[in-house]
């Protein structure tokens, strides 16, 4: 604790009696609550990268504001920081250690959104899913489900909280029911916190949702597993745990297909952002091109109805994603006309030129489901795809814009 590190966690900024505080947030759940401080003790936790003692932390307030600060006041913000786990300490390994040893123990991958995200009330639940299809741009009515008619290879679907996005999640799912229904099901979600060289991460859980449990494949999971070389699909298995891209996945498949009669194979995929920047194809790393060759293996040899869903958004621009400026509506336009583009090579199956799209400006838009879009793409090459919906949803609060779409893959 004499040199202080704050922990990757999430900062927004939050107006309160006309003044703008700063709320930290910590996504993976390993710190319960968020904390509220002033822009004075922001200041001090961004010097806080592990190499700053206090006497250097008080140096650089009184550089910035022109005042001295009591060695006090910083090392009362460092013990409040460390009491609620956002710095990387002791303290703070030992509550990863307590929550993971409990993950561990619980054989299934509780519903960590329910109640936040989406109804927890079965009941409730569905009747909120119904209410999307009555929005602008949704389906409208939900279809009757059919079981005899074309399969799916794969699935585009959002990641956004569904009470944003709920539209773009109907047309999703709308077009699974009047499908064959699938057997196995395939989830690859963004990874939205993931670190390390590590790119691919599973888990045995199965994923409890307020509709019931969607029972995961636990032998292909293992075989998968042991098959891979390339790195350890467990290894971070812990990221499961709070993550929504694949919980919300899960959420819709247990409305739209009930919880028997198939099973999923949860996926977490890592960050590619070194390869954007490198200009390398992901295919031709090894952990990356090792994944894609097991996978195809296990599912070569399937004799089930395979759908592959990658649980994604799109574009995340604005302020609150460290960009200079805002997301207005000539923003919008922008990320329209680039995501229809990009996802020109979705509807032509084309994972080269998908990730060439996103190279050429170096991920200017951020596109948060790269790497589960990509590897999907790669299993299917070549299959056609129809854009279902293209949404943007603005954050005027914190000048930002997310955009998501849905799309079936043939």
């Amino acid at each position: 604790m004499d040199k202080p590190k704050i922990r990757a966690v999430e900062a927004f900024p939050v107006e309160q009696q006309g003044q703008t505080f700063i709320l930290l947030r910590d996504p993976t759940g390993i710190a319960p609550e968020p904390i509220l401080i002033g822009m004075g003790a922001y200041f001090l936790i961004a010097q806080m990268d592990g190499t700053n003692e206090r006497l250097d932390l008080q140096a650089a307030f009184a550089r910035r504001f022109g005042e001295i600060l009591p060695s006090e006041q910083i090392q009362q913000l460092i013990e409040a920081l460390d009491q609620a786990y956002f710095l990387d300490s002791t303290r703070y390994a030992e509550r990863v250690r307590a929550v993971a040893e409990a993950f561990a123990r619980n054989p299934e991958r509780p519903a960590a959104l329910a109640g936040l995200a989406y109804e927890q009330d079965p009941i409730q639940l569905r009747q909120e899913i119904a209410a999307f299809f009555r929005r602008p741009g949704a389906p409208g009515e939900i279809p009757t489900p059919r079981s005899n008619g074309t399969g799916l290879s794969g699935l585009i679907s959002p990641h956004i909280d569904p009470r944003r996005g709920g539209a773009a999640y109907a047309h999703a799912y709308a077009e699974l029911l009047t499908r064959e229904r699938p057997e196995l099901v395939v989830i690859l979600g963004t990874s939205h916190h993931g670190l390390g060289p590590q790119l691919f991460t599973a888990t045995l859980k199965d994923y409890a949702t307020p509709l019931g449990v969607v029972r995961t494949d636990h032998q292909f999971v293992e075989r998968l597993a042991r098959r891979y070389k390339d790195g350890d699909l467990f290894e971070q298995e812990l990221l499961h745990r709070n993550e929504h891209s694949i919980e919300f996945q899960a959420v819709f498949l247990a409305w739209a297909l009930g919880t028997i009669g198939y099973q999923v194979v949860p996926i977490l995929v890592g960050s590619f952002h070194e390869m954007v920047l490198s200009g390398e194809t992901p295919a031709y790393d090894p952990r990356v091109g090792g994944f894609l060759e097991a996978l195809r293996a296990e599912l070569e040899a399937e004799s089930r109805r395979v759908l592959i869903i990658a649980g994604v958004d799109f574009a995340h621009v604005g302020k609150k994603f460290g960009d200079s400026f805002s997301a207005d509506e000539k923003i919008a336009q922008w990320v329209k006309r680039e995501d229809l583009a990009l996802i020109e090579n979705i509807k032509r199956g084309d994972p080269d030129g998908f990730f060439a799209d996103v190279a050429k400006d170096r991920d200017a838009r951020k596109i948060c489901g790269l790497s589960p879009m990509y590897t999907q793409l790669e299993l299917l090459r070549d299959h056609p795809a129809r854009l279902l919906m293209h949404d943007i949803a603005m954050e005027p609060q914190t000048e930002s814009a997310v955009s998501f779409a849905s799309l079936a893959i043939e």
